[in-house]
């Protein structure tokens, strides 16, 4: 596996990539990881132009964003992360992480070492702390968030109404050093 930072030219293809990646949302035996319906399980319009325009935004900007893509020996995208800056003010020090890993890549340790690749990056731009969100039904990541020295921080009971069932936001986040 390689992994390289993804160019703003690339992220068509990439976006396509994401669209499969949420196809598997809350199907079969992998878990809801995105607070979306099965049926609405695609990446908004929207919300894609301001992922676009975020890969353009300097670091400590508002809307900044970095992703990194891991490619397989066939060069298929085989797992991403994201780093974006936090909405509110005085927050640069801190970053928000999203990741996710194809179907057919996971549980072989792709997760971590796009993790360890996301982080070696946010010390070098002077990011301190890294936080993120999870589905707390989402056991798999929140296991491999806990190996990689994330700390839960808290729980929303019951934030997201999906498919006729409710379930919990878990927030945790790591001190970078």
């Amino acid at each position: 596996m390689t992994i390289e930072k993804l160019a703003v030219a690339g992220f068509d293809h990439f976006l396509a990539y994401l669209n499969d990646h949420l196809s598997d949302n809350g199907r079969g035996d992998t878990a809801y990881f995105q607070p979306l319906p099965r049926d609405a399980s695609h990446f908004p319009a929207e919300k894609a132009e301001a992922f676009r325009n975020g890969l353009q935004i300097e670091v400590g900007q508002p809307g900044w964003r970095r992703v990194w893509v891991a490619r397989d020996q066939a060069g298929a995208i085989a797992g991403h992360i994201d780093l974006r800056g936090l909405p509110e003010n005085y927050t640069k020090h801190r970053c928000l992480l999203g990741m996710g890993v194809h179907r057919t890549h996971r549980q072989r340790g792709l997760g971590s070492q796009l993790i360890a690749h996301a982080e070696n990056w946010a010390l070098l731009a002077g990011v301190q702390w890294v936080d993120l969100q999870v589905l707390s039904v989402n056991a798999p990541a929140i296991q491999l968030y806990e190996r990689c020295g994330y700390r839960k921080t808290g729980e929303i009971p019951n934030m997201f109404l999906l498919d006729g069932k409710h379930y919990s936001y878990t927030y945790m986040t790591r001190r970078l050093r």
